[in-house]
């Protein structure tokens, strides 16, 4: 816990420091309104003497002013504009990118969205910084190749475009090339691990936006060993991990975005795999919803009434899974009654002097913790904190250079020390026993 979740810094204080860089320095756009960009947005506020000035975009600005009202009622003073964009319209967005003058965007929509939003910066000269990689919205399959496909744009316009800085995809990454930096001549399997033990205290949610969560999870797994990529059915390969101060937990194999970039940065890495945590009561009833199709991401007709009130009907084409995350628990709403905590890291085997050693670098974060800092839960706070230190990184020109990179492209030890500063510390073990 960093002083400002302990209470002993003062939102005032932590706004204290140098002056502000001039007009477009330091300047950011952040794109989006939910759970993440709210904990980024407060972190940003924190760290004003940084930053040149925030605006919050959503296509619902409503919802971006609730946001900086509830940063202004927690005391921090930083003048945050918002405006009103639909982020499919490359147009609405280089009129806004054009108008407030970003230096730096940094995109925290939807996936389906970041092709229209690194389109616009190349358009108006903006760097960029996503948390997810790109997905098209009819088909559930992710992988960097799209936005890979922008490199030669970006280092032609003198742009840097940072793919996947939110935790995994993104410290993950950082833990990873920390790891090769300090502790392995050459690294042999890599096996990246996500336990939420937390409780939410509901039947059934998501803990971010449920049709990227449900569409994700659903996926057939996908894992690397031996220069070639293997895929399971989705779920089915699972084994118990034990979490520091959690214990024993069922992990199921799954594809994950980092793994695809991590193989390629680190070509010792004989076999990469991605672990994460789901409770039977979850795994149940995500059973049903796709049993009853409402996991399908395909348009079906339906006759609606009219919400005037008379009585006539209309045809109207309706996706199951958007439909469903409109009668799920929004997930900002959860942090008020969430305990428990996550842990996410990366456990590691390698060689160093000639000697095999393992490595398990991780953090613990709390929801309570979380949610008394920004009134998010654990999992949008573990996304929010590295978007922020991300755009840091970029701000005080630590990680900028033209094209489009992953977060292990880039130095890990500032960006981990801005981590351990902003609320989520790591710990490292030494040859112990990783289990995987």
């Amino acid at each position: 816990m960093n002083d400002l979740q302990k209470g002993s810094v003062k939102p005032q204080e932590a706004a204290a420091g140098h002056p502000l860089p001039g007009r477009g320095q330091g300047r950011i756009l952040m794109i989006g309104a939910g759970g993440v960009a709210t904990v980024c947005a407060f972190k940003i506020a924190q760290n004003q003497d940084v930053f040149g000035g925030l605006m919050i975009a959503s296509r619902h600005k409503d919802k971006c002013d609730r946001l900086v009202k509830a940063i202004h009622d927690k005391g921090y003073t930083m003048d945050i504009k918002t405006a009103e964009v639909d982020a499919d319209d490359v147009e609405q967005l280089k009129a806004l990118m054009k108008s407030w003058q970003p230096e730096l965007v940094v995109n925290l929509a939807l996936p389906y969205q970041d092709l229209t939003i690194m389109d616009a910066c190349l358009a108006c000269g903006c760097n960029y910084l996503d948390t997810a990689n790109y997905e098209p919205k009819d088909e559930a399959h992710f992988e960097y190749s799209w936005q890979w496909a922008y490199k030669e744009r970006f280092e032609r316009a003198g742009l840097t475009a940072i793919l996947g800085c939110g935790f995994d995809p993104g410290v993950s990454q950082a833990y990873t090339a920390y790891a090769a930096k300090h502790h392995f001549d050459e690294m042999h399997t890599l096996d990246i691990v996500d336990c939420n033990a937390g409780n939410h205290h509901k039947a059934f949610a998501t803990n971010f936006n449920p049709e990227i969560n449900i569409r994700e999870i659903t996926q057939k797994g996908l894992y690397y060993e031996d220069g070639k990529w293997v895929e399971t059915e989705p779920l089915a390969v699972h084994r118990d991990i034990t979490y520091p101060n959690i214990g024993s937990r069922d992990s199921y194999l799954m594809h994950h975005e980092e793994l695809e970039s991590l193989v390629k940065n680190y070509p010792t890495i004989r076999r990469a795999r991605f672990w994460m945590t789901f409770g039977q009561q979850y795994l149940t009833y995500l059973d049903c919803i796709q049993n009853l199709g409402m996991s399908r991401i395909d348009e079906v007709d339906y006759e609606a009434p009219l919400a005037d009130g008379s009585g006539k009907t209309a045809r109207v084409k309706i996706v199951p899974l958007q439909f469903l995350k409109a009668v799920l628990p929004n997930p900002q709403d959860l942090g008020e009654d969430y305990d428990g905590e996550t842990s996410i890291g990366c456990r590691i085997r390698g060689v160093k002097d000639g000697k095999e050693h393992t490595y398990y670098i991780y953090n613990n974060c709390k929801h309570q913790d979380a949610y008394l800092e920004t009134g998010m839960q654990g999992v949008s706070y573990t996304t929010g904190v590295p978007a922020m230190a991300g755009a840091m990184m970029f701000v005080k020109g630590l990680w900028r250079k033209p094209g489009v990179w992953n977060v292990e492209d880039f130095d890990p030890d500032p960006f981990l020390q801005v981590l351990n500063e902003q609320g989520l510390p790591w710990h490292e073990e030494f040859d112990k026993d990783i289990e995987l």
